[in-house]
């Protein structure tokens, strides 16, 4: 075999790491690429120009289908809502909380009505489980000691 072969080769794996590191379908299209012209090269290993020219050929050509691809792959992470963003903070009880009467609590500054399964003291750590309209549904924070 010969030695550009082996370039197209080396060139495809640096492609490759290339390609694992980043996080786009971006350098797949080189790897395609240099993998192709390498095979070439194998049949034809003295002809550059067309080793070279494959090599443009084949990655330009993929590089429009891969960025569809990692478009239709790639979907951003969905953004929580305010209320969405509540859910697991820890909240301060200002008015007791009874199951069956409510109570209140102060997150961040502001006072909401509270409602949990069980009885909870006043200045008691409660964690929020839920939100439904304007209240909240908390349970104690259990302290690890």
């Amino acid at each position: 075999m010969s030695t550009i072969f082996w370039i197209w080769m080396a060139a495809a794996v640096i492609f490759l790491i290339l390609e694992l590191i980043s996080p786009t379908l971006f350098f797949v299209c080189f790897v395609a690429g240099s993998v192709i012209a390498g095979i070439f090269s194998y049949f034809s290993p003295d002809q550059y120009y067309w080793q070279l020219g494959i090599f443009v050929v084949v990655t330009l050509g993929l590089l429009p289908l891969t960025r569809y691809i990692a478009k239709k792959i790639t979907k951003p992470a969905p953004r929580k809502s305010n209320i969405d963003a509540l859910i697991g903070k820890v909240a301060l009880v200002t008015k007791a909380i009874d199951p069956d009467l409510g109570g209140q609590v102060k997150f961040e500054g502001e006072v909401w009505i509270a409602q949990a399964d069980n009885k909870i003291e006043v200045n008691q750590k409660v964690r929020i489980k839920s939100v439904t309209g304007t209240k909240l549904h908390v349970e104690p924070l259990e302290e690890k000691g």
